[in-house]
């Protein structure tokens, strides 16, 4: 998969929307007030948030693509892998690491934010 593969498929998802916060990169998949994607375009890399623990599992299986968060402060690098798009991770894995990081993002917020991002207010 791209960079514009990945934002294609983030941009699918109920609620979300992209936003450029930091400058023309990253490019930011949101769901409400959360970013749940991170795109670099010419760096060919996808920042993901994830649980820590789900995060470490794919740090170890693909550990030449798959760090601890880029652009990310360090309290947040637990929380955060940023991924090499070269096609070493398998499309599907990619999926998952973009569907895990999704749900974490609606799982963080509170029930409200949740209902106006995915009811599109």
């Amino acid at each position: 998969m791209t960079t514009q593969d990945i934002l294609e498929r983030c941009l699918r998802m109920p609620g979300a929307y992209a936003d450029t916060p930091f400058g023309p990169e990253p490019i930011c998949a949101r769901v409400g007030p959360r970013i749940f994607a991170e795109v670099f375009p010419a760096r060919a890399w996808v920042t993901f948030k994830c649980e820590p623990a789900q995060g470490l599992c794919w740090r170890e299986r693909f550990a030449k693509n798959v760090r601890r968060g880029y652009h990310c402060p360090p309290s947040q690098h637990p929380y955060s892998n940023t991924v090499t798009l070269d096609g070493t991770v398998p499309d599907g894995v990619l999926l998952d690491m973009l569907e895990h990081s999704y749900a974490r993002a609606l799982k963080t917020m509170t029930k409200a934010q949740r209902e106006a991002a995915l009811s599109g207010e």
